[in-house]
């Protein structure tokens, strides 16, 4: 379990006392730019539980609430503010798998054990490998490596403990994504940027890169405004170029269903209806365009 402390520690600025002698214990080589770590880790993929698993996709709220009372049921008195950070859950993972390593009570080793298998389900296995996928497509190297190592642990720990007969409650309580023609188109576009919710990951480089792809211009700013723009531009292209991203992004989540079963499945699936009512609004969005009859009068 000194895997996961190390991992946890990367997480967190390279800068650090300490990174670099981890870093190279893991074997990954020269630690990167603080630059680079603030690109992934503050710019674009936050290393908090509660945006990938909340309703609003954003910090706090009800999913960090119950990865506190997870710590808080365990018997920790003092509840970490941000208990939800990606090196602060790393590192609980090892402590639980310690404190079950160094118990000598069978029954009370048994029920260590039990608890670190719903904290794997739960909170770590209900987002991370989602989290590592997209990790993977945008960050230098060095986090790539480790985005690696840290998937091959999770699928170890997965393998070792079996699987959590119920789906997470974050994923089973996750509303989907909201339709705007039933809502507001603001909160349609919010919720596009509320992982649970859509089944996908949408960073600022996926928007600049949705821009470039589809002839369009994107001011630098927050992914709120850059989506709005882009739908101010052209609706049915970016629709039709969101319900793509929502396609491939359903073909990785079933990549992992050996390793992951119903929470790979869930993934996809809430993948698959983003992608099914993007693509009806695509064509209300084509109907509404004026014909080219029209046009040429």
């Amino acid at each position: 379990m000194e895997l996961f402390r190390a991992l946890a520690v990367l997480v967190e600025p390279p800068d650090q006392p300490g990174a670099a002698h981890v870093a190279d214990a893991l074997g990954l080589g020269a630690l990167p730019e603080t630059s680079a770590y603030t690109d992934v880790f503050i710019f674009q993929l936050y290393p908090y539980a509660s945006v990938y698993l909340g309703a609003e996709g954003m910090l706090g709220g009800e999913a960090r609430d119950r990865v506190a009372g997870f710590l808080s049921a365990l018997g920790q008195v003092a509840v970490p503010r941000e208990s939800d950070h990606l090196a602060l859950m790393l590192a609980t993972y090892a402590a639980l798998s310690e404190s079950e390593r160094l118990e000598p009570d069978d029954r009370r080793r048994e029920y260590m054990r039990s608890a670190r298998r719903a904290f794997l389900w739960e909170h770590l296995l209900s987002w991370l490998p989602v989290y590592i996928d997209k990790l993977e497509r945008i960050a230098p190297r060095f986090y790539r490596r480790w985005a690696a190592m840290l998937r091959a642990a999770l699928d170890a720990e997965a393998v070792s403990l079996g699987r959590q007969d119920a789906l997470a409650l974050h994923l089973r309580e996750a509303p989907k994504l909201a339709d705007p023609r039933a809502s507001s188109s603001e909160e349609f576009l919010r919720t596009l940027l509320a992982p649970a919710r859509c089944g996908m990951i949408l960073v600022r480089d996926d928007l600049s890169r949705a821009a470039r792809e589809l002839g369009m211009g994107v001011r630098a700013g927050e992914r709120l405004f850059a989506l709005r723009s882009l739908m101010g531009q052209d609706a049915a292209g970016t629709l039709g170029w969101l319900a793509s991203e929502a396609d491939a992004w359903k073909s990785l989540h079933l990549r992992r269903r050996e390793a992951h079963g119903p929470v790979a499945e869930w993934w996809a699936a809430r993948a698959a209806s983003t992608a099914s009512l993007l693509r009806e609004l695509k064509t209300d969005a084509d109907a509404a365009l004026p014909n080219s009859s029209t046009c040429s009068e």
